[in-house]
This record gives C-alpha cells, sequence and structure tokens, in this order.
C-alpha cells in the first residue's frame, strides 16, 4: 500500500496513543467506556488496558478492511516474516488455520495432509467439506510420537491424487519434528499445488539460521503462525502469511467470513509490538533460547531415566530436521507416564508445563523464560525420579493409531448420530473427534472407523489422567456414532 518499511515503528500502538490523547467522548462500544462502568474489572484488569480496548473508528483503522494503521502493521509484519502479505488474527491460529484450508480448498476438493494434525485442521474440513487425503507418520518406537511423512510417502500422494488443490505440512510437529518442507514444496508446485503450513509452534524459524526452514523461506504459499506461543504476543493472536502466488484480496474475502467485526485492539497491537521486538532482536532473543534448551537438555539427561531428546534423532526422512528450542523429555523409563510427571510438576512443584503425554512431556521455552526456572524444572524432575520411579510394565508405548478413514469429516459431523456406550462403539463410525489437550491432536476424527486399539487407547488416557476432549459426553465414556439403521 506504499508504506514506508521501518521496523522500529509499531503503528497500532502508535495510533492508541495518540487516540487517546485526544481524549474522545465514546458513545460507541464497548459499554465498559474504557473500564468506567466496572471499578472492580477495571482493578484487575488495569486503568491502561481498559483504555485501550476500544472499537473500530477512522483514526483506528479496521480489522475487516484495513486502511491505514492496521494496513501499515500488516505490511510491516509481512517484511519482517518475508511474506508477501500479512494478516492479524484474533482468533488464535486455530482462526488461521481455518482461513488458509478454506482459501485453498472448498467442497470435495482434496487436501493432502499427515494424519497428526492439530484439531483446527480437521475443524476446517467439516466447515467447508474439503476432502482429506491422510499421508501416515511414522512412529518412533522408543519415544512413542508420531513424525513427518517423509519426502517419498508426499510425493507418492501427491502423484496418487493429482488432482488434489493443496498439501498441508506441520512445520514444526509439536514435538519439534519437521519435514523436508522446501522439496516438498517443489513437487507439490510442480504438480500445480499449494502448500499451507501449521506453523503454530514455528515463529521463531524467520528469526534464527540456527533454527529449520520456514515456509515462507521454503516457497510455501501460506503459513499460519502463533505469535502467542513464541513470538511473546497476547494469547490469541495469530498471523496469517501468504506467498506471491496467493490472491491476498480473496484471502481477506475467507477470513471475513468467521473473523470478529470487531477486532480486539489489546489483541492487535499485542501482534504489531511483538513483531517489532523480533524484527529488532529476534536473532538475538533465539540464540538466547537455543542456550537454555541446550543446557536444560544437559541437565535432564545427566539425572537418569529421562531423555531429552535434540537433533541427534534427526535421520533425513521421517525426522528431516528438530527444532532444537523445544525441551521435549522422554518419561517412561522413569515409570511414569508423561501426563503423571506433568501433574507431579504442577500439583506438587508448582512448574506448569506445556503438556504430558503417554511418554513424554514439553517444557516450552521462549521469550520470557530465566535461566533459574528452568535450574527448578531440572530440580524437580530429579526429585519425582527419586521419589516415584516405577515399573514400566503394562505402559502405552505409541501415541498414533492409523485412522481407517470411512467418509468425510463433514458428511459424518453432520449426519443423524446415536449415541453408544465406548466398548459398544466399536466397528462404528464416529460423528464426532475426541482428543487429548494440550495438544489437541485427534485420536479419532469424524468419519473415521472407532476400533478397539482406539477405544482401548481412550480408556488408558482417562485412566491416566489425560485431559479429553471433542465428545459430546464430557466423561468421553459414550462416542456419537453415525447411524447407521
Amino acid at each position: 500500500m506504499g508504506f514506508k518499511l521501518n521496523q522500529e515503528k509499531a503503528p497500532i500502538k502508535e495510533g492508541l496513543e495518540e487516540f487517546l490523547l485526544r481524549r474522545i467522548v465514546p458513545f460507541d462500544v464497548p459499554g465498559h467506556k474504557r473500564g468506567r462502568s466496572n471499578s472492580e474489572l477495571t482493578e484487575f484488569l488495569g486503568k491502561r488496558c481498559m483504555e485501550r480496548d476500544v472499537n473500530s473508528m477512522k483514526p483506528l483503522d479496521n480489522l475487516c478492511h484495513p486502511v491505514s494503521i492496521i494496513a501499515e502493521a500488516e505490511c510491516l509484519a509481512a517484511d519482517a516474516f518475508g511474506a508477501a502479505a500479512a494478516f492479524f488474527m484474533v482468533g488464535g491460529t486455530t482462526s488461521s488455520v481455518q482461513a488458509m484450508i478454506m482459501s485453498a480448498t472448498k467442497r470435495g476438493d482434496k487436501l493432502i495432509l499427515p494424519r497428526n494434525v492439530h484439531r483446527s485442521v480437521i475443524n476446517s474440513l467439516v466447515l467447508n467439506g474439503a476432502v482429506p487425503v491422510y499421508v501416515n507418520p511414522s512412529v518412533d518406537s522408543r519415544l512413542g510420537i508420531s513424525l513427518c511423512p517423509s519426502l517419498t510417502d508426499f510425493e507418492k500422494a501427491i502423484v496418487e491424487n493429482s488432482d488434489a488443490k493443496a498439501v498441508l505440512l506441520n512445520n514444526p510437529t509439536y514435538y519439534g519434528i519437521c519435514p523436508d518442507i522446501k522439496n516438498i514444496t517443489k513437487i507439490a508446485h510442480k504438480h500445480g499445488m499449494k502448500v499451507l503450513a501449521d506453523e503454530a509452534h514455528g515463529t521463531h524459524f524467520y528469526f534464527s539460521d540456527s533454527l529449520p526452514t520456514s515456509a515462507m523461506a521454503a516457497g510455501a504459499d501460506m503459513a499460519a503462525v502463533s505469535m502467542h506461543k513464541s513470538g511473546g504476543s497476547l494469547t490469541q493472536s495469530s498471523f496469517l502469511l501468504v506467498g506471491n502466488a496467493v490472491n491476498e484480496n480473496y484471502v481477506r474475502q475467507i477470513i471475513n467470513l468467521t473473523q470478529t467485526t470487531s477486532g480486539n485492539y489489546l489483541l492487535l497491537s499485542s501482534l504489531d509490538l511483538a513483531r517489532k521486538k523480533l524484527a529488532l532482536e529476534g536473532s538475538e532473543i533465539f540464540k538466547k533460547i537455543i542456550e537454555l534448551a541446550t543446557y536444560a537438555r544437559g541437565e535432564i539427561n545427566q539425572i537418569g531415566d529421562y531423555y531429552a531428546y535434540s537433533d541427534e534423532i534427526i535421520n533425513g526422512e521421517t525426522i528431516y530436521d528438530f527444532d532444537i528450542t523445544k525441551l521435549a523429555v522422554h518419561t517412561m523409563a522413569v515409570g511414569l507416564a508423561g501426563i503423571e510427571v506433568y501433574e507431579l510438576l504442577r500439583d506438587d512443584y508448582d512448574i506448569q508445563l506445556e503438556f504430558g503425554d503417554f511418554g513424554n512431556i514439553l517444557a516450552y521455552i521462549s521469550v520470557g523464560d530465566r535461566l533459574q526456572d528452568l535450574e527448578r524444572l531440572v530440580g524437580a524432575l530429579s526429585e519425582i525420579r527419586r521419589r516415584f520411579k516405577k515399573s514400566t510394565i503394562g505402559m502405552f508405548s505409541h501415541e498414533y493409531i492409523d485412522p481407517k478413514v470411512i467418509t468425510t469429516p463433514q458428511k459424518a459431523f453432520y449426519s443423524a448420530k446415536k449415541s453408544l456406550p465406548l466398548k459398544e462403539a466399536t466397528g462404528k463410525i464416529s460423528g464426532e473427534f475426541v482428543m487429548c489437550y494440550p495438544p489437541g491432536i485427534p485420536i479419532l476424527a469424524p468419519g473415521e472407523l472407532i476400533t478397539r486399539e482406539i477405544t482401548d487407547y481412550i480408556t488408558y488416557a482417562r485412566e491416566k489422567g489425560c485431559s479429553l476432549t471433542g465428545a459430546q459426553d464430557m466423561k468421553t465414556e459414550r462416542l456419537m456414532t453415525v447411524d447407521d439403521s
């Protein structure tokens, strides 16, 4: 739009400051009127916060149709991330993923993707009716985690489904595993397919030469980037990045189908300021984070039984690259499921991790972490091993079950359904999701066959204390199945 790019600027923050100096009398929404309506709320959140919770208007631009400060901030974000355009998203990276998929596909179109995707991906298919073509990831039998499909796996799927419209990649997975995104992108483009990247956990890739290749650097067409995870913005704020071959005006239309017309300026300004920080200091910030993660891994691996893995697991295929900022720790040799260590750290040591699954925990290290906090984590893990170590007999050894897809997510989700007890649901088609959250990767998605292996997995996860979400039955003792009567 002809803006002069200067990464030291923060247009939205500066626009808000200028607006507040004018002392405009508010006869618009929000109804709290700069915090005057509720002193308890204002005291809790702070006067400065409440004053900046304002509505779209000419001096502050409009998220749905930006022409001034938001437009300038989006241009700065695109420049910082090496994209042709960037969109400010206030519905979390879920909204970025949904807009990305719905921009690239429509009902009946094929989307090639790994099955170990976040639920937001399959939710998108429920909404727009696109058809998933799953490329099943292999599983690391030692760590019990799903990896990335190899370049060969993706190429096979692309050749066999030459009518597919797009390929979606996790870059990285929750555990830090990365695909060969550059070469997969080349193959997909050769066959006329768009490449979409879920980079919810890859914001930092754009600001360090010591980390895996980012989607935009690899030539991908679109990327959903969680600035609030490793980028330092407020929760629920995200970027959607697009490349030169994408019609950004059409993408804006798709975004406006589902994104709020009341963009929150606290979220918008946090995106603006976080982008500024990373553009100016990102290289140094992530150098420090890499050092912290490397230190913590070394200390944890000296405890015994725990395995904090890193780039030594790279095999050039299903683990093409690894995000060394991820502090993922395998716990099974201690005789404890990851979720059990997760809960012990929270309940006994006041340490909150990102998640725990059957065999692993993840401590998310990012822009705000300190050495003393990592030392406290290492000490707690050592004590947990001393206090709670037990036999590994009877423990589940893997996190991923290959799905048997019977029908599309949309058709199954909107079909007539019947509620059945978990054990009686075996052999039926699922009409809903079941997942452990976090990380939010479905164990079961609409349209997939419910097998004994899956119901055993759900039962085990429930017994171990995993937070199971997605099903209508909040206890996940029953499943909604497609009514075949």
